[in-house]
């Protein structure tokens, strides 16, 4: 065990740990598959970690103040986490890659990268093994992924089942979480499997889990705010976004496109998240990945967490309904004089600030770029960019922000409305159907590597007066 305070008992994954077994995360010609691949690695990194710990174990990362305690948490470092890293100043890089790059050598649906939005299962490979795979090899996980997409016969009828008007995320975690019966790594454990063979199983349930999830999304889609037909398509030329759209009722290529982007840049943002962190720290109990995300969806469904999307366009919607009532334009000087009504009435402004970034998300930059594109002239588009052109002064001004920038909802659901996606009590299970490719690519990291159970160390108040009296 290794720590950096009494109040942690992990520390962060430094940058530096993949590369000391793979390199900067990069292109790599291999015709390996996913489980080869993984399996070549798994020595390695476990010998980096065992040098990590022998030769900075004792180290310190910082100390922890009693602000930070009782404040979340914010900015201790204390949470070893292998697939992304968040710069407060550059934003999230994943194994290395920021999201322009990203766009650039990821293959995408046409095939190499830089011709479309990247494909999400290739993203998934570069989580797992740190290295950007080639077309084939994004094609074979593609395929993967649909051969083990079926759910347990018992699902459907449990959806169908769900009461009328409970919530989309409510649905989406007892489903998940009721397909455990499939479960390889809770048979492998029960059977007394050997720690060092968790990672096999592992690995299997995390592709089960997702693989299966959009179809269990797609499924409470179409039993929430459709007709209740689950159309699904499972020609091999479909890629794992085209699919899900597809089992959601659409069928043109942009939105598909929008899919690939969405799904992409919504998988991992570092593991303090409240997401990430709840899969994690439920995995480290030896938990199956169909319990662990599923808890990680509760905490994703958080009006703080995913739930902020659907905040965001709804305050954008009020924003533009008292415009048109009024006979107000969308300049400049009315959002200003909007956004003063908000904050001066002691709300906040949805869609603005972030708990770790201090600058534009990047995640809003590539949506706005897609805008761009695809939809210029979209009315909702035009007051997402005017706020953005006088936000950030206002809330600097505000001076109760400690990021003025926008973050990756602010733009989110503007371009699901575009395209008719106009249910968004149901936003938040697209983030969840996303979010479990990062949460679960650490989970099977924490099984490989062998990771303890989670257990910081927590303080009463009265412990920390009589800490300081001392």
């Amino acid at each position: 065990r290794y720590h950096n305070s009494s109040t942690c008992n992990m520390i962060y994954a430094p940058k530096t740990l993949s590369r000391m077994v793979a390199g900067p995360a990069r292109r790599f010609f291999s015709s390996k598959s996913l489980k080869e691949t993984l399996e070549a690695q798994i020595p390695l990194k476990q010998a980096a970690l065992k040098k990590l710990k022998a030769e900075y174990g004792n180290r310190s990362l910082g100390e922890v103040t009693v602000e930070q305690c009782i404040g979340g948490g914010r900015d201790v470092k204390c949470m070893y986490y292998e697939t992304s890293l968040l710069d407060a100043h550059e934003g999230i890089r994943f194994r290395g890659h920021s999201i322009p790059e990203l766009q650039q050598v990821l293959p995408t649906f046409k095939g190499p990268g830089g011709d479309g939005e990247p494909l999400p299962e290739a993203l998934l490979w570069l989580l797992l093994t740190s290295e950007v795979p080639t077309v084939e090899q994004t094609r074979a996980l593609t395929a993967d992924l649909r051969a083990r997409s079926a759910l347990p016969a018992h699902i459907e009828p449990l959806i169908r089942g769900f009461p009328k008007g409970m919530h989309p995320m409510t649905q989406f975690s007892v489903a998940l979480a009721a397909c455990q019966t499939d479960s390889k790594f809770a048979k492998a454990y029960s059977a007394g499997v050997h720690k060092s063979k968790y990672w096999e199983t592992t690995l299997e349930d995390v592709l089960d889990v997702i693989a299966k999830m959009p179809e269990i999304a797609a499924l409470i889609y179409r039993c929430s705010f459709a007709d209740g037909v689950l159309n699904k398509d499972d020609s091999a030329d479909l890629d794992y976004s085209a699919r899900f759209c597809r089992m959601l009722g659409y069928d043109t290529p942009d939105f598909d496109e929008l899919m690939r982007l969405y799904l992409t840049i919504h998988t991992d943002h570092e593991g303090g998240n409240a997401s990430a962190h709840t899969t994690h720290l439920v995995g480290s109990t030896l938990s199956d990945p169909y319990l662990s995300y599923s808890a990680g969806l509760n905490a994703l469904a958080g009006p703080l967490h995913g739930l902020a999307n659907q905040e965001v366009l709804s305050w954008i919607m009020a924003l533009g309904d008292k415009f048109a009532a009024e006979g107000k334009p969308v300049n400049n000087e009315t959002i200003t004089e909007f956004a003063w009504e908000t904050l001066n009435s002691g709300k906040v402004i949805p869609g603005y600030g972030h708990a770790v970034l201090r600058k534009t998300d990047p995640r809003y930059t590539c949506q706005r770029e897609f805008a761009l594109k695809y939809m210029p002239d979209d009315p909702l588009f035009k007051i997402v960019s005017t706020i953005y052109e006088v936000m950030p002064d206002i809330l600097t001004k505000h001076g109760k922000t400690k990021n003025p920038y926008p973050n990756v909802d602010s733009h989110s659901g503007v371009l699901l409305w575009h395209y008719g996606f106009r249910d968004y009590s149901y936003y938040t299970v697209l983030f969840g159907v996303s979010r479990g490719m990062g949460a679960l690519s650490q989970v099977f990291w924490d099984r490989a590597l062998g990771m303890p159970l989670e257990r910081p160390k927590s303080v009463t108040p009265e412990y920390i007066e009589e800490f300081f009296k001392k």
